[in-house]
């Protein structure tokens, strides 16, 4: 029970959390395609939106949840396990 809650949370997670991780990702690297350098977050969700459309912010959210989902899966199954065992 506690891995699917876990994967269920972490996909959930994942998904909510992209736009931001799109956004984080493109200041991180400090350029756009044409090599214009972003001042800040809002002026890389801004140009973003406004160049490629709000779909943008979505790019890699199918790999993200999926991996993220399995870890939450992983990680709160091996918890409840460890921790019926522990308690015995």
């Amino acid at each position: 029970q506690g891995a699917m809650c876990g994967s269920a949370s972490g996909a959930i997670a994942a998904a909510l959390t992209t736009p931001l991780d799109v956004v984080k990702t493109r200041l991180m690297l400090g350029v756009d395609k044409e090599g214009k350098a972003y001042k800040h977050a809002i002026d890389v969700l801004q140009r973003t939106v406004a160049e490629e459309g709000s779909t943008a912010l979505l790019i890699g959210i199918q790999p993200r949840v999926m991996w993220i989902s399995i870890g939450g899966f992983v990680f709160f199954g091996a918890y409840e396990g460890f921790k019926t065992l522990l308690l015995r």
